[in-house]
């Protein structure tokens, strides 16, 4: 079943990952942009598409809505295996799947834009406070995801041996966000090193946020 749109926002760290598999699965599609920082996703319209109000999401031919961007992974991976995104052995597959979740479950839902939002709405911190917070869980789960690859995996050139995998999708736009925040990523030798050369691959770097037909153009 052939993708007819993804719903995207350029800035979207969920939907940077989705973008890079979609770059390797060589799948045509229109793109929708979803403003989330205006709050495009909390309108009637996007709701129909997505309840959750979030990005990405695709749409296939016959009309039907999939979300979650490890599913969109996972079904795009079943779905057009060609190139594989995971490997073959089971216990590389457990390691893929576990950096992907350090990632997409334990950093990323904690610095997403409507947790920041309600964290100065509703708690009062200020922006410093803000990029502390950002910069306090991104530390943690760089420093659990780099003991990780050093400790128990077989690095190569990228997250798990020397092919890229579902865990560089998801780990590689997480430390592009910790450069953005200002993280100080010389303790992350390995990680910085993977980020470098999946930004030389083309799928890595024309999926980058600043390149995306959202990404606002600056008139001044």
């Amino acid at each position: 079943m052939c993708i007819r749109d993804r719903y995207s926002f350029w800035r979207s760290l969920a939907s940077f990952r989705v973008r890079i598999a979609l770059k390797f699965k060589e799948q045509e599609f229109d793109v929708i942009s979803t403003d989330l920082l205006s709050g495009d996703q909390f309108s009637p319209d996007f709701k129909t598409i997505n309840p959750q109000s979030m990005v990405p999401s695709l749409i296939l031919e016959n009309g039907e809505v999939l979300c979650q961007s490890m599913a969109l992974l996972e079904y795009l991976e079943e779905v057009y295996p060609d190139p594989p995104l995971m490997p073959q052995d089971a216990l590389a597959r457990v390691r893929v799947r576990a950096l992907c979740m350090m990632t997409v479950a334990d950093i990323h839902p904690l610095v997403v834009p409507r947790v920041r939002k309600y964290i100065i709405d509703e708690i009062g911190l200020d922006e410093n406070e803000l990029n502390r917070w950002i910069g306090n869980w991104t530390t943690l789960g760089l420093v659990a995801i780099e003991t990780h690859i050093t400790r128990t995996n077989p690095t190569g050139t990228y997250c798990e041996g020397n092919s890229v995998s579902l865990a560089d999708l998801c780990i590689i736009p997480q430390v592009g966000a910790a450069k953005m925040f200002d993280v100080d990523l010389d303790p992350y030798p390995h990680l910085s090193r993977i980020f470098d050369t999946c930004m030389k691959l083309t799928e890595f770097y024309e999926s980058r946020p600043q390149v995306q037909p959202d990404y606002p153009i600056d008139d001044t």
